[in-house]
């Protein structure tokens, strides 16, 4: 079949329309969840304390996620711990708060007192452990670039910070 120019182009719209369903599909599943992440209005200080009191109960370690509603790998991080098998890890393993930060000016105290250092990105984790002794922090802006990790990365975290025993 030889096609002119016009008649290609026409040929490359058309199977262009035809693969947006296709990308509509994977869009919608990795859509960010229906309410924002980080509670911008919330009190950080009380989202651990009440945290460290329901860990204390259950035995579960704590997981302080540094991020903001902005923040295009905060979300790429959201969507990676909502999936099955990573969210049934977080929820037997961890209780999770979402610290918001602002543009860099919010909750400055939190993550100095967790060794989060925010210049290095976000997201940034701490992990505590069920009385809110800090276990781990990531110092080095592991997680900054989420959007572009394998799901194994974060696999590897969960597991490797879930309570002993």
């Amino acid at each position: 079949m030889d096609l002119n120019p016009r008649r290609a182009g026409l040929v490359v719209a058309v199977f262009a329309l035809a693969a947006t369903p296709a990308a509509l599909a994977t869009h919608i599943v990795a859509t960010p969840p229906e309410k924002p992440i980080y509670d911008e209005s919330a009190d950080a200080h009380q989202q651990v304390a009440a945290a460290i009191a329901q860990a204390s109960k259950s035995g579960k370690n704590i997981v302080l996620d540094f991020g903001a509603n902005w923040c295009g790998d905060c979300h790429a991080l959201d969507a990676q711990m909502r999936q099955p098998e990573l969210a049934g890890l977080i929820a037997k393993s961890y209780v999770v708060v979402h610290i918001d930060v602002g543009t860099m000016n919010k909750n400055l105290d939190m993550a100095r007192k967790y060794g989060i250092p925010l210049n290095k990105g976000i997201p940034a984790l701490a992990v505590l452990d069920s009385h809110g002794k800090l276990l781990y922090s990531q110092d080095q802006g592991q997680f900054e670039d989420a959007r572009h990790l394998g799901r194994d990365a974060f696999q590897q975290f969960f597991e490797q910070w879930k309570p002993k025993g």
